[in-house]
């Protein structure tokens, strides 16, 4: 099995990219910001995103050779071209790193970050986002599972990981105390599930798909294998979380 490392510096991945997860505090709850890509063109066509996109070289100025700082410069730039908003660059918390699956269309590993949103007001670029919308992350995975909102596997598993914050606060503090965490996928080629590198059948040829009822199976199936895998063969998709 090739190793986490060995994938995480694959020189088959040639490009970088970042991403900003704008939060605020709703009436309801914690709410963040998505971004609806257009329909009939681009990688993400159709879809709710967070805003971002790939790192340019002049986001590299100023950084040492510092690929973390300048996904952080490219998170700021791509913040602003998008939908108008200033972010300022310290107060953005990188929290994960997503390297795609071989042969997915657009080969970047993109860096997440996190940030309270900036006063300003929101200008979304019209070559680059229809609509915008600040979603409860439990709202957006039930529209997702209703089939009304199209979501891309890490912007679901991050919507699930934000689900249970109570306060913008809390969100942030939660994720400054964590690490930048890697997922590494392996996608099957129907579509039916993304695995991570943390899978017990992460190099299986043929990974099963464990019994499962509702959005966590961590419960179900063998409860001494290793899981980290998004099951996407029907609505709702479950998330498998256990190593």
């Amino acid at each position: 099995m090739e190793s986490e490392l060995e994938s995480l510096t694959d020189e088959t991945i040639p490009g970088a990219a970042a991403t900003v997860v704008l939060l605020r505090d709703g009436e309801l709850g914690v709410e963040v910001l998505l971004a609806e890509r257009p329909r009939d063109r681009g990688s993400y066509a159709g879809a709710w995103v967070f805003p971002g996109g790939a790192v340019d070289a002049e986001d590299a100025v100023g950084t040492r050779d510092d690929a973390l700082g300048a996904a952080r410069n490219a998170a700021v730039r791509e913040t602003r071209e998008e939908i108008g908003l200033a972010v300022d660059p310290g107060e953005l918390v990188p929290f994960s790193q997503w390297t795609p699956p071989k042969g997915a269309p657009k080969q970047l590993r993109t860096t997440f970050f996190a940030a309270r949103v900036p006063d300003g007001e929101i200008r979304p670029a019209p070559d680059e986002v229809m609509a915008v919308a600040w979603l409860r992350p439990s709202d957006a995975l039930e529209r997702h599972a209703a089939g009304a909102m199209t979501l891309w596997p890490p912007t679901w598993v991050t919507l699930h990981g934000l689900a249970r914050a109570a306060s913008v606060d809390e969100a942030l503090d939660e994720l400054r105390r964590g690490e930048v965490r890697p997922y590494v996928a392996r996608r099957l080629q129907d579509g039916s599930m993304v695995l991570w590198q943390e899978d017990d059948e992460y190099d299986a040829e043929a990974p099963t798909i464990d019994p499962a009822v509702g959005p966590d199976a961590a419960g179900h199936g063998d409860v001494t294998a290793r899981r980290h895998r998004l099951v996407m063969d029907r609505l709702p998709w479950r998330y498998l979380q256990r190593f």
